[in-house]
């Protein structure tokens, strides 16, 4: 019984560390994107893209940016991936840190999307 408790302790603070670890830095996201330059695409608020067609990053869900970010970076030969030749370049650029430093800030930002009604 000792030995099952201590796992699922280990498991929980292994968990809390990953969970705080996935959170993102919203500060460096800012940077990043500034780097990245994807504001040139998505608008300067994130919110206005050059192109409709282009996704509203601001406010978006953050483990939806995750996703949508590491899926550009499998393409479209990977399991969930997607293919966009523009986003594919970009992405494959960003490191593990910069995908979740991004979808950190981009969900920080105020947005007039209805994400639940």
């Amino acid at each position: 019984m000792k030995k099952t408790l201590a796992g699922v302790a280990f498991l929980l603070s292994t968990s809390a560390f990953v969970s705080a670890h996935a959170a993102g830095n919203i500060a460096a996201g800012e940077a990043a994107t500034k780097k990245y330059a994807c504001a040139s695409c998505h608008g300067a608020d994130f919110h206005s893209p050059i192109d409709p067609s282009y996704p509203k990053l601001a406010g978006q869900p953050q483990d939806y940016l995750q996703h949508a970010l590491i899926a550009y970076q499998r393409g479209s030969d990977g399991p969930n991936g997607r293919s966009n030749a523009i986003m594919s370049g970009q992405a494959k650029a960003l490191s593990h840190q910069d995908v979740q430093d991004i979808a950190a800030y981009l969900h920080s930002l105020p947005t007039t999307l209805v994400l639940r009604k």
